[in-house]
């Protein structure tokens, strides 16, 4: 099975500093502040999210008067599964003993949850946060296989 992705509200703010990081200045560094007013996270989450995204390689720092943080690769080499996955905690989370999944009756639906989260891991491989900022997810390749494979 491919990794497994799940959406959570920590990726998709990681996803919005991205693209706030994206929409700067070339080589001008942004500070959180900057990123925290337009996005609306604070700083203090901000800076849990670019911990993440910088041992990802993600993005890189500058110190200094005029410091802040940029983008460490390309925009169109940066991929959405990519800051997604660099946004979670390092700690995995607790799955329930056996005995837990059974008394609950989800041994028929974990396999689900994990095929679906493997398949979104699949896709948004394959969609760079270049996609995102020119707004071509409506003609994303993926997006026209998995409707064409949906009819």
């Amino acid at each position: 099975m491919e990794n497994a992705l799940k959406l959570t509200t920590r990726g998709r703010y990681a996803v919005m500093a991205m693209v706030h990081l994206s929409n700067a200045d070339l080589g001008t560094p942004v500070p959180l502040i900057d990123i925290s007013k337009e996005t609306g996270i604070s700083v203090s989450y901000l800076e849990q999210l670019i911990a993440g995204l910088r041992r990802a390689n993600l993005v890189k720092s500058s110190r200094g008067p005029g410091g802040g943080y940029l983008l460490a690769k390309p925009i169109p080499e940066i991929m959405i599964a990519d800051i997604l996955i660099a946004a979670e905690d390092s700690t995995p989370a607790k799955r329930p003993a056996q005995n837990e999944v059974r008394i609950n009756g989800c041994e028929y639906t974990h396999s689900l949850w994990g095929e679906i989260g493997s398949m979104l891991h699949i896709m948004l491989k394959t969609i760079s946060l270049e996609d995102v900022l020119n707004k071509r997810l409506d003609s994303h390749p993926t997006r026209d296989k998995i409707i064409q494979a949906a009819s």
